[in-house]
């Protein structure tokens, strides 16, 4: 990643205070067996630059902390969210990058909602899935590439 500036950790602190608004000021979208957490279409910032990957990471811990699960949901979902966002940053297509976090946050969160509050495995993780694909990839490549356009991220 090289070093970091001034103007990067500017950038990398902007963007993890946008996801947590866009998460704490939507919790009946951000948190629960359906989700569409709007933030989480700023995870494809981490396909073109990743830097992002720490704003998501850390945005998503913050975030977490309005979670009806607390502490654990700090801890879980941010691996959750690393563990899309870090191989997004790797990879050459944005349509297939776009599906890491409706797989990670589908399984390690549909997992968690069931060991945690007893919720019913499959409908959990297909409801959590579904909600990162549709933010994420339907929405989220779209805007974003459009966004690229006129924003150098």
């Amino acid at each position: 990643m090289g070093k970091i500036n001034t103007k990067t950790l500017t950038k990398i602190s902007i963007v993890a205070s946008i996801y947590v608004i866009l998460t704490v000021a939507f919790p009946f979208l951000s948190y629960g067996q359906i989700q569409f957490r709007i933030s989480e279409i700023l995870t494809i910032l981490a396909f073109f630059n990743p830097i992002y990957i720490w704003s998501l990471t850390i945005g998503t811990f913050i975030s977490n902390m309005w979670s009806t699960i607390g502490i654990l949901d700090m801890v879980i979902g941010t691996v959750a969210t690393f563990l899309a966002v870090y191989p997004m940053s790797k990879m050459k297509n944005i349509w297939i990058a776009s599906l890491l976090p409706s797989l990670s946050n589908g399984l390690i969160i549909g997992f968690q909602l069931n060991i945690l509050i007893g919720l019913p495995l499959l409908p959990s993780i297909a409801y959590v899935a579904l909600g990162e694909f549709v933010v994420v990839t339907v929405l989220g490549v779209p805007t974003m590439k459009l966004l690229k356009k006129y924003i150098d991220f």
